[in-house]
């Protein structure tokens, strides 16, 4: 599955990687150091992620969230997140990332926002480290908080900071870490939460300084009724106007979830090629709402895929998310649903455009050297090689792939991380998740 733009699907085709690069596609075969047989198997482009919390790893299936909706879901976790510390960061990223790797995600773009005020300067340092280790691509957003409690934001006070440490820290971590070249292994976003607790000042120097630096934007926008109500409350204007007076429109700016957008709204996105990044799964956990994909796809609004957190998914499988989309729309749009190889073209070449790389997203010589490879030949896809541009979407795929190649590198095989000890990576997690939920780290 080339997902190129001519959408090929070329059938016993071999493909040569000279290092971290797609050299050539077609019959074969080509002399190589090393050969993956790939007979009965498909492949595909690596899966581009556009929006995470990798963090909330950590605090996935707690009982006494689970019947909530966002707001009072955010309040029940700001108090646990508030122990987070760097080894949190470091294993629940490594759990989170190495879940999307082994599922077929070359490329994660994470919204890390939850900065306590002492302690938490590393954070972003450590999700790199993570992602390094894992061999992974990283898009890390400098997510941030200003407008808490005492200022009529949601977020407690001692979560959030003020413009002028953010502002200080999203240019270091810019210029620390933001590598424009192609082939990048790390980028850097500026992203300030959501309309609720962030202040004007904040997202209007934020785009100053995006603009400046030239990296991206990104923010939660119309995921839910309530954040409506609280802008037009508090702001007296409707979320995506209030962004757009804040200078938040443009083909460098793409709003996670997008459900609650009107007509008029959807035509101005994609007058501006303003992106949205679809987070179904979670849209449905959290009863959110819908996503007018279809809608959006027929306007030309920019769109990508998204697992959103693993605290409200409560997973980190974008394989998996195709299939949930589609079912998801089918069900609410019938025919008029995009289908199973939409949904993939939304979740590689969509999902790459939304991060700003023409360099990732389908298989084509000079295009980067990420993909994965599904093996059907096994009991559980009898029947279902017909159309491998459909299968993610319609059929789906329930075990992680044969083999993951990210960078030309091999990152998984016959569905085990090559990189790390996922057996210690677990325990280590596992055990430092238990003490967060338990409120051991909390700060005095």
């Amino acid at each position: 599955m080339t997902v190129d733009e001519q959408d090929r699907v070329l059938r016993n085709a071999s493909l040569l990687i000279e290092n971290n690069v797609i050299r050539a596609i077609g019959p074969g075969p080509f002399e190589a150091d090393q050969v993956i047989d790939a007979r009965g198997c498909f492949v595909y482009p690596g899966l581009v992620n556009t929006h995470h919390h990798l963090y909330q790893t950590f605090t996935r299936n707690l009982p006494g969230v689970q019947k909530l909706e966002l707001f009072a879901w955010l309040r029940a976790l700001y108090g646990i997140w508030r122990g987070l510390n760097d080894d949190c960061v470091y294993y629940a990223a490594l759990a989170g990332l190495g879940e999307l790797v082994k599922y077929g995600c070359t490329t994660c773009m994470d919204h890390h926002y939850v900065f306590p005020r002492n302690g938490s300067e590393h954070f972003i340092r450590r999700e790199f480290d993570a992602a390094e280790a894992l061999g992974v691509r990283l898009c890390a957003a400098r997510g941030s908080m200003s407008r808490g409690e005492s200022e009529g934001g949601l977020p407690p006070d001692d979560l959030t900071q003020s413009v002028d440490v953010i502002l200080r820290e999203s240019q270091r971590l810019v210029e620390t870490y933001h590598d424009a070249s192609r082939f990048s292994m790390r980028t850097v976003v500026l992203a300030p939460c959501s309309p609720f607790s962030v202040t004007t000042e904040l997202l209007k120097e934020s785009t100053k300084l995006a603009r400046s630096l030239g990296v991206r934007l990104h923010t939660h926008l119309g995921e839910t009724r309530d954040e409506t109500e609280y802008c037009l409350q508090t702001l007296g204007k409707r979320p995506l106007e209030y962004m757009g007076d804040c200078g938040w429109l443009g083909a460098d700016v793409w709003f996670a979830h997008g459900i609650h957008f009107t007509d008029a709204e959807l035509r101005l996105l994609a007058d501006t090629q303003t992106g949205v990044a679809h987070c179904p799964v979670s849209n449905m956990k959290l009863a959110s709402g819908v996503c007018r994909v279809p809608d959006m796809l027929a306007l030309g609004v920019p769109l990508g895929l998204a697992v959103d957190g693993s605290a409200s998914n409560d997973g980190s499988n974008l394989l998996a998310e195709i299939r949930a989309a589609y079912l998801l729309h089918r069900l609410v749009s019938s025919d008029k649903a995009p289908t199973g190889y939409e949904l993939l073209k939304i979740a590689t070449r969509g999902s790459a455009r939304l991060l700003g790389r023409d360099d990732i997203g389908s298989l084509a010589v000079g295009m980067a050297a990420d993909l994965f490879i599904l093996d059907v030949s096994l009991l559980d896809q009898v029947g279902a090689k017909l159309d491998p541009a459909n299968l993610p979407g319609t059929v789906g795929y329930a075990r992680p792939a044969k083999y993951v190649i990210i960078n030309g590198e091999v990152v998984v095989r016959d569905g085990e991380l090559t990189t790390i000890d996922e057996r210690f990576a677990a325990q280590k997690a596992n055990a430092l998740a238990m003490k967060l939920v338990n409120g051991e780290n909390r700060r005095a």
